[in-house]
């Protein structure tokens, strides 16, 4: 076909539609192969560009990146969001977590299945239920006929009168804008970090007891340290012209947690600083924001927040005259759970599968390509900036008794008043549940709740007396984690809610290990009533089996969490356990 404005033998060759669509693959591949961490831009550009990833923008990609194609296949069908075919990206992808399926979303998915739509893990929304994703668009609504496109709610009004730490400011709605960021106290942090000096800024992010809270809670000082202190000088620079990175676990993917989104949404300069203060304290010179993929208007407001910080050398080759440089990007995964755990989104970024590594070495001494890397989460990262202007000691005073600084806790399910709260940590949960959030509604009572999202499993009865703190929780062989909790009334089949979670699991595990990958089905199965045992006892048996033997031996977090439903659901349901064995036996 001839694309051209001229006649054959006039002088000028005919371009024809396959060599139009090479050049314009060309074209996608030169703009992007040589930014750091080049994959994942690369196959959103084809993704958004044609709705789905064609075997020729595959080989593309293969070729561009010097990738073998089946090896770059593998790394593509993993990841759920990106589309092989049409109508890929344009289908509407409807939330089927925990919280959506309590609020109907069950039936818009059946409603919109004629166009093609698909189910997606939880998307973040529990505070607003229900999401639903066409393109880059996030609409949300009760039924199929209500959707709309709202923005992200701001966290509930502090209820308690506590002090906040992250939560002070970002209510304002200039708070979004530098100009309202730096009017309220915003890059104070950063030149507080300039003028002090690296060994400095890790002593008191030491000394105020802020722990990662992302999940794992490790000591924040001593991680930095760890990336300051790694010697790295011998090797080559990376081929991305750095030694060493600074990366923020953006990736929100576990269900009921969605605090990160809010800090980005309105904050998002806050997280900027965060990394920037980071950076200079670890020695980094590049960072990433790895965003997951169902925050596509997130990703809008981080990519102009750094666009304004660079013009106004908060970031770029002279940070506020210190001679540092800090080069921060912004990087969309494509809707894998695992990629939560560090070490999987180090190869995610890479571009490898997303496979989760062996440990040790740690990402202090071996993270992105090789090279020392601190890893924080979203929440983390926005601590660094008030904690170096108002001081540790203020930080640790914030929480309650001996526990130091606060917590956000994303609270959902049945409760009158859903949404985002910071609270100090030792705050009783009841207090949480019933007085800042309203209770259960319509007379109802708390039947359970989940902690750490879904990994924590169950709290029921007398456990709901726990504090929010790791050691109260922890106690009743649970934790808090990345602080999100799902709130059940008494109407609510446990057993039903459990059996949903092992199956968001069982979809989730990454598969490099059979003890994960093979359990988590093996309990989703129990749950669904279709294999197992129809005898009580030896019902109890096997899930006992099977949770002690994951717990022992998964290779990461997901294998070794995710039997903590069933382990708390035998503990505070039996009565419903062995009615859901009666109902498998008379099937």
């Amino acid at each position: 076909m001839e694309t051209g404005g001229t006649r054959p033998g006039e002088g000028t060759s005919i371009t024809t539609h396959d060599e139009a669509v090479a050049a314009a693959d060309k074209d996608i591949i030169e703009a992007h192969a040589n930014e750091p961490a080049p994959l994942l831009p690369l196959l959103h550009a084809f993704h958004d560009r044609d709705g789905f990833l064609s075997e020729a923008a595959l080989r593309a990609v293969a070729s561009g990146l010097r990738l073998p194609l089946a090896d770059l296949y593998g790394t593509v069908t993993f990841y759920d969001h990106f589309a092989r075919f049409p109508p890929g990206k344009a289908a509407a992808r409807v939330c089927d977590g925990p919280i959506c399926m309590l609020r109907g979303s069950s039936a818009i998915l059946d409603a919109l299945r004629k166009d093609g739509a698909t189910p997606m893990p939880c998307a973040g929304r529990c505070d607003d239920p229900c999401p639903v994703l066409i393109g880059d668009q996030v609409l949300v609504g009760s039924s199929a006929d209500a959707l709309e496109e709202r923005p992200s709610k701001l966290p509930v009004p502090n209820p308690g009168g506590y002090e906040e730490c992250l939560f002070a400011a970002v209510r304002d709605p200039a708070r979004k804008t530098l100009e309202g960021y730096l009017a309220t106290g915003g890059m104070q942090g950063l030149a507080r970090a300039v003028e002090v000096g690296a060994a400095s800024v890790i002593d008191v992010i030491k000394d105020s007891s802020l722990a990662g809270r992302g999940g794992a809670g490790f000591p924040t000082g001593v991680k930095m340290q760890a990336v300051r202190d790694a010697v790295c000088e011998h090797l080559p620079t990376t081929r991305y012209g750095a030694r060493k990175y600074v990366v923020c676990n953006a990736d929100e993917g576990e269900p009921g947690c969605f605090k990160d989104r809010v800090l980005m949404d309105h904050d998002p300069f806050a997280l900027i600083e965060g990394m920037a203060i980071a950076a200079l304290a670890t020695g980094a010179t590049t960072g990433f924001i790895y965003l997951r993929y169902e925050y596509p208007q997130t990703q809008n407001v981080l990519e102009e927040a750094i666009a304004a910080c660079v013009a106004r050398h908060y970031l770029g080759s002279d940070v506020l005259g210190s001679g540092k440089s800090f080069h921060l990007y912004v990087r969309r995964g494509a809707g894998a759970y695992i990629c939560g755990e560090e070490t999987s989104l180090l190869n995610s970024l890479e571009g490898k599968h997303p496979f989760p590594r062996n440990k040790p070495p740690f990402p202090t001494t071996h993270g992105f390509d090789s090279m020392p890397t601190l890893v924080n989460n979203v929440e983390t990262l926005c601590a660094l900036p008030r904690i170096l202007v108002q001081g540790a000691a203020w930080y640790r005073d914030l929480g309650l008794g001996k526990h130091a600084g606060t917590k956000i806790i994303s609270l959902s399910g049945d409760v009158q008043e859903p949404g985002n709260y910071e609270v100090p940590f030792g705050l009783p949960l009841r207090t949480l549940i019933e007085d800042w959030a309203g209770g259960v509604p319509q007379g109802r009572k708390v039947q359970a709740v989940t902690m750490a999202g879904l990994s924590g499993g169950f709290l029921a009865g007398e456990a709901l007396d726990v504090t929010l703190d790791e050691a109260s929780i922890r106690a009743h062989g649970s934790f808090l984690g990345a602080g999100g909790i799902m709130v059940f009334d008494d109407s609510r089949d446990m057993v039903e809610v459990a059996r949903q979670a092992m199956a968001f699991f069982a979809h989730e595990s990454c598969g490099k290990c059979f003890p994960c990958r093979i359990g988590t089905q093996r309990l989703q199965e129990r749950l669904e009533g279709s294999a197992g045992p129809t005898n009580h006892d030896d019902f109890l048996a096997e899930l006992g089996d099977i949770s002690e033997v994951m717990m022992s031996t998964s290779a990461c977090g997901l294998g070794v969490a995710a039997p903590l439903v069933v382990t708390s659901l035998i503990k505070y349901f039996p009565d419903a356990v062995a009615a859901h064995v009666a109902r498998t036996r008379n099937r």
